[in-house]
């Protein structure tokens, strides 16, 4: 997976913030109707706290900051620990700036699959559920306590050679958390709002797991 997919990837992380034991999948149209009730207005920003299981890394790399929607497709993911970075998307561009080094520009015409998942995550985060179905299939379980889970499969080859499902947790019209599972093993967690609070020193992919589940 390139960095700028990477970069994107973190960057959906955005739109989601402004799951219990599931059961059999609902029909279309329930997950229709969840996905119009998650639509924020911009701008809209929240915490994160992300973990990162890298195959090559005995231990997961661990960032927290703020994410948020601009408006349109302005993306933005501001780390403030454990070391300062933005990265940004506006106007057809991706800029990442780490502290102490220049910023890094590169343009979306590069890499048409990141354009695919922006424009659906930019369709999640306005409820439009159709536009989000043309670029993946949805599926939709539901918990207890109006806990649910969507699961996202990339209807695109070339994006699902990147990220093989994205599984966001929530509960109401709130989500807590999502998962990607990146098509090579890599594993990336996010929690958001107020969970982020919750992400531990040592954390586990179970762990985490249970914690978005509501455990």
């Amino acid at each position: 997976m390139t960095s700028g997919s990477k970069t994107l990837v973190f960057l959906c992380g955005t739109i989601l913030s402004l799951c219990a034991n599931a059961s059999a999948p609902e029909d279309a149209a329930t997950a229709r109707v969840l996905v119009n009730s998650l639509g924020r207005p911009a701008p809209a920003r929240t915490a994160f706290a992300e973990a990162r299981f890298l195959k090559v890394l005995d231990q997961p790399l661990v960032v927290s900051g703020e994410l948020a929607w601009l408006g349109g497709d302005r993306l933005e993911r501001r780390v403030e620990r454990p070391n300062r970075e933005v990265s940004s998307i506006a106007d057809g561009e991706v800029t990442q700036q780490r502290e102490g080094r220049p910023p890094r520009h590169f343009s979306l015409k590069r890499a048409p699959q990141l354009q695919i998942l922006l424009e659906s995550f930019v369709a999640l985060l306005g409820g439009d559920s159709e536009r989000l179905e043309q670029a993946f299939a949805i599926q939709h379980t539901v918990g207890d306590t109006k806990r649910w889970t969507l699961t996202l499969t990339p209807r695109d080859p070339n994006l699902a050679r990147t990220v093989s499902r994205i599984e966001i947790d929530g509960q109401g019209n709130e989500p807590r958390c999502m998962r990607v599972q990146e098509a090579d093993g890599d594993l990336s967690i996010d929690l958001l709002g107020e969970l982020a609070a919750k992400m531990p020193v040592t954390p586990t992919r179970d762990a985490l797991v249970a914690l978005c589940q509501g455990g």
